[in-house]
């Protein structure tokens, strides 16, 4: 079996050849072949099946807050996490070449897409459509032919599909960062000692102030909890799970003694993932505490 084909260096990822996963992918992992896969539970069978080692799913975005079905899917997909990677998102405006910005009067991306970049859409009078994705808006392009219709997407879309970018950065937002979730089938705790996150899944059981005293503990241990999400299980509007992101290890005693208390109150406490900190937030909490 050839390196290129071999399913240990190969990553998937949710979306067409050219998607902002697909470019996240080639950032972390340039030597491993990326994988597109219609829906993220293709992608997630991707890697329980043994057709990837890896797959890089996002999980928020700093404009459009978090991605849909995720959180509820991670839990049971059998994956474990093992890193996190923030993607700073630059939109192009990708059209056939020889158009031009004056000529071009539609433009096709996903939805988050089009509303990110509504800004410019508004101050160049174009139609947006709304499409699957961003990168199959860019194949879209390619294969319409026509030159008054362009895309929004990755500048590596442009490059796969022969397009050129009329206009770079046209998103509204300067800071619009993905972050992603790097899964694999095995579990790869990070060692102690450096900056970790640790993400979990808990159960509060249906009692009056449960997820008060459920989360005490990680105010009295001193964790720093930076996401706390919460969904309806099995269509019971009185079951709720619950996920979290914590800026600790589960092997050091403050966390190891915050879990002991949310045990106490929830029916099931299950670690998705024990990972390396990205630098981007590392960087964040240096600024916001003042550290050089």
């Amino acid at each position: 079996m050839t390196e290129k084909t071999n399913p240990d260096s190969t990553i998937a990822f949710q979306g067409e050849p050219g998607a902002y996963s697909d470019l996240a992918c080639r950032r972390v992992f340039p030597a491993m072949t990326t994988l597109p896969c219609a829906a993220f539970e293709d992608a997630f069978a991707a890697v329980r099946e043994g057709r990837a080692g890896l797959a890089m799913l996002p999980i928020e975005n700093s404009v459009a807050g978090r991605v849909a079905d995720i959180h509820h899917l991670m839990p049971d997909s059998g994956l474990f996490i093992i890193g996190e990677h923030f993607e700073r998102v630059e939109h192009h405006l990708l059209a056939l070449p020889g158009a031009t910005l004056d000529r071009v009067r539609t433009v096709r991306s996903h939805v988050h897409a089009l509303s990110q970049c509504r800004n410019f859409i508004r101050a160049h009078g174009l139609q947006p459509v709304v499409r699957a994705d961003t990168a199959g808006s860019a194949a879209e392009i390619k294969e319409l032919g026509d030159p008054t219709i362009a895309a929004i997407a990755s500048e590596l879309a442009g490059d796969i599909y022969g397009l050129v970018s009329l206009a770079r950065n046209i998103e509204d937002a300067e800071h619009n960062t993905t972050r992603f979730l790097i899964m694999s089938r095995e579990p790869r705790r990070a060692p102690r000692g450096g900056p970790t996150v640790t993400t979990f899944v808990f159960n509060v059981r249906n009692v009056p102030a449960a997820l008060y005293k459920a989360l005490g503990g990680f105010a009295t241990n001193g964790v720093n909890m930076t996401k706390l999400e919460s969904y309806m299980v099995g269509g019971q509007f009185s079951a709720t799970q619950f996920y979290a992101d914590v800026e600790a290890h589960p092997d050091d005693r403050p966390l190891k003694l915050a879990l002991e208390e949310l045990a106490f109150f929830s029916r099931e406490v299950k670690i998705l993932g024990v990972y390396p900190s990205h630098q981007l937030r590392i960087a964040a909490r240096q600024e916001e505490h003042g550290e050089p």
